[in-house]
């Protein structure tokens, strides 16, 4: 559909793409509904600015989308860490659906997501906020699933340590000592 901009095709593209582009970003702000309505009207008015210029794509969602991620990284860019309730990166672990469920634990990733490697940070996308399983992961990108296990668990280690950087030096003291954690947010 790349071509001139008209107003018909721009309300059928909005009608067919609105829903699917606020679950996307809802799931990956945990249901903060605010944030996610504030987030996906960026999105729409970064196209409305892009679109008259340049034709509106072939694949309208797939750019929304494209342009929706890289919206919800700026946003985690500059949010300010704050303190969270000990142990939510181990809860997270245990209950991947957490994260999209859970506007603080999607704040602490999303947070972190933008301080890991691309490869890191897009494997722990499609696990915690796309609902991919492993099987789905490895199918993706041609590797066992051993090997997107292994993989997970790296990146999930570099998640929690650029999260323990951020930590009050007196919190990351009592963590090691006493295993008690002070994970952060950020504060948006």
């Amino acid at each position: 559909m790349s071509g001139a901009l008209s107003e018909p095709d721009l309300v059928e593209i909005y009608r067919s793409t609105v829903g699917p582009l606020y679950a996307y970003v809802s799931r990956r702000v945990g249901g903060d509904a605010s944030l996610a309505e504030d987030l996906v009207q960026d999105t729409w008015m970064r196209a409305m600015a892009d679109w008259p210029r340049n034709g509106i794509p072939a694949e309208p969602l797939a750019w929304l989308f494209r342009v929706a991620r890289n919206t919800l990284i700026s946003h985690f860019r500059r949010a300010r860490p704050q303190l969270v309730e000990p142990a939510l990166l181990d809860r997270i672990e245990v209950e991947p659906s957490v994260a999209a469920d859970d506007p603080s634990a999607a704040s602490v990733i999303n947070w972190g997501l933008t301080r890991l490697r691309r490869k890191h940070a897009e494997l722990l996308e499609d696990f915690y906020f796309a609902g991919k399983t492993m099987r789905d992961i490895a199918r993706e990108r041609s590797l066992s699933e051993r090997a997107v296990e292994g993989r997970l668990r790296r990146a999930r280690e570099k998640l929690k340590q650029k999260i323990e950087r951020v930590m009050p030096r007196g919190a990351r003291r009592a963590r090691e000592v006493d295993g008690v954690s002070n994970h952060v947010i950020p504060r948006t």
